[in-house]
């Protein structure tokens, strides 16, 4: 294995372990000209992020629109925690697997089950991924 890899798998491992460690994660979006901020339950699927809505929202909206996403995670009131922020695209899955999968009782104060038809999966797809790992301030980048 070369250097580069070696390397861009270690990193990978890092922001494998982030996404692990943390729940909750900042999602914005564009609402016309100006970002939209809102906290969201965090999902991933290696480093592909999932986060699940209500297709009736305006971040569904916000998405058809312009699909450029970015998100923050990791910060837990520690200096010197390990963060992510990442630049992507979303998309909008109405997957019935990966919705059963992602399933959670919890989430039936918005939805009826897993088969309703407004509980949605925004996909992710990472573009670029700075990692920071708090302590020594040192980041580094993922790109695809």
């Amino acid at each position: 294995m070369s250097q580069v890899s070696l390397s861009q798998t270690n990193l990978t491992d890092k922001i494998k372990k982030v996404l692990d460690a943390n729940q909750v994660c900042s999602l914005a979006t564009i609402e016309g000209t100006k970002p939209h901020v809102r906290y969201m339950a965090l999902f991933h699927d290696g480093i592909n992020i999932l986060l699940v809505t209500s297709k009736k929202t305006h971040k569904v909206e916000e998405l058809i629109e312009n699909p450029h996403v970015h998100i923050i995670t990791g910060f837990n009131g520690d200096w010197e925690s390990e963060t992510l922020q990442v630049e992507g695209t979303a998309s909008v899955s109405s997957d019935g697997g990966l919705r059963k999968k992602l399933w959670k009782d919890t989430f039936k104060i918005w939805f009826e089950g897993p088969e309703d038809p407004n509980y949605v999966v925004l996909v992710i797809k990472p573009q670029r991924i700075l990692y920071s790992d708090g302590k020594s301030m040192k980041s580094e980048i993922w790109e695809s």
